[in-house]
């Protein structure tokens, strides 16, 4: 557990050996385009079995699943009890939360507007409770397809105040894509941004910051990263490179490592007003401070909250 007395090529091998046993046991009937979308959302239904109270109360996350999955990890939740399972789903549910949270205080300052970038098989838009929030979905038009079919299979109501914004980046761009759908460059807006800044090339995390940047007064993005190597202890280190071969070979490689005070200055100089770095400590304490089950937050990935 502490890698003392052991060299990194065998840290290695024993990280890589937990990914393989404790990999899912069970193929999904329902597996769509992108297999990290897959990964989340069976990790949020998870929680909602395993981890009492959850964090994220989410009465959609098995529903969306499909039958067929829903009823396999039903039957048989331990395999993702494991401590590299539930550190990875301490991870996922707290980002959601925690933009779930900022999103209702700026609804309660008055922001109309919520667009969720890469939004995979998330249900906040259907169990959102403030009907007066726009809400825009942008992915990609296949994995926007794919969900559109569990929403339909699982019988959960589109809500009338959601709009769907299928985006190819290399056919298209995230202002035309909203535009089209109805949103409104006028008005502040909340973004959330989970799970897709690691995947992309560094140009195309800052043209979408700077457009978020360039939007009314008062927009906000809440937007998870992974952090740079040097930024870690060493023991992180190697977790960090198993994780990026292990996604790495499935298809979705990391792309965009960040260091947390320059990506801060970064922000500042697109023209950002505040921004607010979270650490895992402050997390763990807002959201992990009274239980008892393990669930705590590492530090391969941060959370940051900027305001224009």
């Amino acid at each position: 557990m502490l890698g003392v007395g052991v060299d990194e090529s065998l840290l290695i091998y024993l990280h890589s050996a937990v990914l393989h046993l404790h990999r899912p046991q069970h193929d999904s009937s329902n597996a769509g385009p992108k297999p990290s979308a897959q990964l989340v959302a069976m990790q949020r239904a998870a929680h909602q079995l395993l981890d009492h109270p959850p964090v994220l109360d989410d009465p959609l996350a098995l529903r969306i699943l499909g039958q067929a999955d829903a009823a396999a990890l039903r039957a048989n939740p331990g395999q993702y009890q494991d401590p590299t399972s539930r550190g990875l789903r301490s991870s996922l549910v707290v980002r959601s939360r925690l933009a779930e949270d900022e999103c209702a205080s700026a609804f309660a300052n008055g922001v109309r507007q919520c667009v969720i970038l890469g939004a995979g098989l998330d249900t906040y838009a259907y169990r959102q409770p403030n009907a007066a929030l726009r809400m825009f979905e942008v992915d990609l038009p296949a994995t926007q397809q794919w969900k559109r079919d569990c929403l339909q299979a699982a019988r959960i109501p589109v809500p009338s105040a959601l709009s769907y914004v299928p985006v190819d980046f290399e056919t298209s761009t995230l202002s035309q894509g909203l535009a089209q759908a109805g949103f409104d460059p006028d008005q502040p807006a909340f973004f959330i941004w989970l799970g897709v800044v690691m995947y992309l090339e560094h140009q195309a995390v800052t043209d979408t910051l700077r457009f978020i940047a360039n939007c009314a007064a008062g927009s906000t993005v809440v937007f998870d990263y992974v952090v740079t190597a040097e930024s870690l202890p060493p023991l992180l280190r190697v977790p960090m490179q198993v994780m990026a071969k292990h996604l790495a070979a499935r298809g979705e490689p990391w792309k965009s490592y960040y260091e947390p005070a320059a990506l801060a200055n970064q922000l500042g100089e697109l023209g950002f007003a505040r921004v607010h770095n979270f650490t895992p400590h402050e997390l763990n304490q807002r959201y992990f401070s009274d239980r008892q089950d393990g669930m705590q937050l590492g530090g391969l990935s941060r959370l940051m909250h900027a305001t224009v």
